[in-house]
C-alpha cells in the first residue's frame, strides 16, 4: 500500500459526546454520515480514551467517502470526570459494556457493522463478535494484543505493579500529582516521557485524560485483568468459522503484538487476512497523524474489498 497522504485539513470534525449505556457514562468520539452505509465502531487498547483516535476517526471517515458513520467508544471511568465514583472495571465488564452499546444504539440500524480493535480492543472486538455474530459483518485487530508475551520487559513490569494495590494506587497518586504542576510543566514531563512522535493533540489528551487518579487506578485494574485472562489460548475454532471475516494488522517491532503471534494465527486460522505494516509506525499508531491516515487508509482498503460500500 502506498504511503497515506496527509490530508489538508480543515477536515470533518469528530465530536464528543457521553453516552449512559447500561447506567454508566461512557465517552464517544463520533462522525455521523448523512447517508451511512456502513457504521464503524472503534474500540480503544488500554487505555481506552476515545479522544486518542481524533485523527484516526476523521482520516476514516474520509476514506470511505462519507459513506459510513464512525464511532470510538471510550471504555468505563477511562474518563476525564470520574462518574463511576472511583469504581474499578475488569476486561470481562468492559467486554459487556461494548456488548450493550451495540444493543442500545446500534440494534435496530440497517446498516453493516464493523469493528475494529485496536491492542487488547481487539481482544474484546473477537469476544464482542462472538456474541453478536449476526450483525458484525467484519473484525479488522490492529497491532492486537491477544495472549501474553513472556519475551516481554514492559508487560512483566506492568503486571507486577498491576497486581500490587499499593503500587497502582502510588502510581496513580503520582500521575495525579504531575497533573497538579503548571500545564506546560505537565506538557513537557509527558512529551519527555511518552517521545517526540506523539502529537500535540495526543499529549493534551494524556494530560487531560489519563492523568487522573481514577483514570489511571482503572487502567492498571483491567490491565490487571487482561493479564490474567490472556493466559488462555485464544479460541481458535470461533477465528476459523469467521476466517473470512476477520483480518489483523501487526507492527514489526511491538511487543503487545510480535510477528510470532501472527505466525501462530497464520498456523491455526490460514484463512485470516494478515497483514504487517512496515512504514515504521508503533504500536501507538492513533497519538500522532502519520500513523492514523496510514492505518485509516488500511482499514478502508479492507472495507471496499469487502464491498461493503461502493467503491468511487
Amino acid at each position: 500500500m502506498e504511503k497515506a497522504r496527509l490530508t489538508p485539513f480543515p477536515r470533518e470534525q469528530a465530536a464528543t459526546r457521553i453516552c449512559m449505556v447500561s447506567s454508566f457514562a461512557t465517552e464517544l468520539l463520533e462522525i455521523r454520515s448523512k447517508e451511512p452505509s456502513l457504521h464503524v465502531l472503534v474500540i480503544p487498547g488500554n487505555p481506552g480514551i476515545a479522544a486518542f483516535y481524533k485523527d484516526f476517526v476523521e482520516a476514516l471517515y474520509e476514506n470511505l467517502g462519507g459513506q459510513a458513520s464512525i464511532t470510538a467508544i471510550g471504555h468505563i471511568s477511562h474518563s476525564q470526570k470520574d462518574y463511576e465514583h472511583g469504581r474499578f472495571f475488569s476486561l470481562h465488564e468492559q467486554i459487556d459494556h461494548k456488548v450493550d452499546f451495540i444493543e442500545q444504539e446500534l440494534q435496530h440500524t440497517e446498516q453493516s457493522i464493523v469493528l475494529v480493535g485496536h491492542s487488547i480492543g481487539a481482544y474484546i472486538g473477537l469476544e464482542v463478535f462472538k456474541r453478536l455474530q449476526n450483525k458484525i459483518k467484519m473484525f479488522v485487530g490492529l497491532y492486537p494484543f491477544l495472549k501474553l508475551n513472556k519475551n516481554s520487559v514492559t508487560q512483566s513490569a506492568i503486571g507486577y505493579i498491576a497486581r500490587s494495590s499499593l503500587l497502582s494506587k502510588g502510581v496513580s497518586l503520582f500521575a495525579s500529582f504531575i497533573r497538579s504542576l503548571r500545564p506546560s510543566i505537565t506538557r513537557g514531563i509527558v512529551r519527555r516521557f511518552l517521545g517526540p512522535s506523539w502529537s500535540v493533540a495526543a499529549v493534551d489528551v494524556a494530560c487531560c485524560h489519563l492523568l487522573k487518579y481514577h483514570t489511571m487506578r482503572n487502567v492498571l485494574f483491567m490491565a490487571m485483568t487482561e493479564f490474567q485472562k490472556l493466559t488462555e489460548e485464544p479460541d481458535w475454532t470461533f477465528v476459523r468459522a469467521k476466517e473470512d471475516k476477520i483480518a489483523f494488522l501487526f507492527g514489526v517491532d511491538d511487543h503487545w503484538g510480535p510477528l510470532s503471534h501472527l505466525e501462530e494465527i497464520s498456523k491455526r486460522a490460514p484463512g485470516v487476512n494478515l497483514s504487517v505494516e512496515t512504514e515504521g509506525h508503533t504500536h501507538g499508531y492513533c497519538c500522532n497523524e502519520p500513523g492514523s491516515f496510514w492505518v485509516a487508509e488500511y482499514i478502508a482498503n479492507l472495507i471496499k474489498k469487502q464491498s461493503l460500500i461502493s467503491n468511487n
